[in-house]
C-alpha cells in the first residue's frame, strides 16, 4: 500500500519535471514529431502514475490483494518501458526504441484488467 503511493507519487512528480522539460529545454531541439513522442511519454506516464496511486489506496481498502499488487508492478513496468522507449526514442531518435514501446503498452493493459478482476473480486 505504502510502496504504492510513493511509486505513484515519485512518477507523478517525474512526469510534471520531464513534461516541464520537455516543454522548455527540449522545444528548440527536438523537432515537433519527437517532442510529440515526448509529450506521449509525459502523458502516459502521469496516467499511470495515477493509477498506482489508487491501487496504493485501494490495497489500504481491501488489504492483501495479490491482484491489485500485480496491477501496480505492472503500471511501473509499463512506464518504464513504455514511457522510457519514448523519451530515449525522442533524445536519440534510433527508431528500433519503438518496438519496446508496445511491450509497455501490453503492461498497461494488462494491469488494467487485473485492476478491474480485483475490484470485482474484492468490492
Amino acid at each position: 500500500m505504502k510502496t504504492f503511493i510513493i511509486v505513484g507519487a515519485i512518477n507523478a512528480f517525474l512526469a510534471v519535471a520531464l513534461g516541464a522539460f520537455g516543454a522548455h529545454g527540449l522545444k528548440d531541439r527536438l523537432d515537433a514529431h519527437y517532442l510529440e513522442i515526448w509529450k506521449t511519454g509525459v502523458t502516459y506516464q502521469m496516467f499511470h502514475a495515477t493509477g498506482i496511486l489508487i491501487l496504493g489506496i485501494l490495497l489500504g481498502k481491501a488489504g492483501v490483494s495479490s491482484l491489485f499488487s500485480w496491477s501496480g508492478w505492472l503500471m511501473l513496468a509499463g512506464i518504464i518501458l513504455f514511457s522510457g522507449s519514448l523519451y530515449l526514442l525522442s533524445l536519440t531518435k534510433v527508431g528500433v526504441l519503438g518496438a519496446i514501446t508496445p511491450i509497455g503498452g501490453v503492461c498497461f493493459l494488462a494491469a488494467w484488467v487485473l485492476m478491474i478482476v480485483g475490484a470485482v473480486k474484492h468490492f
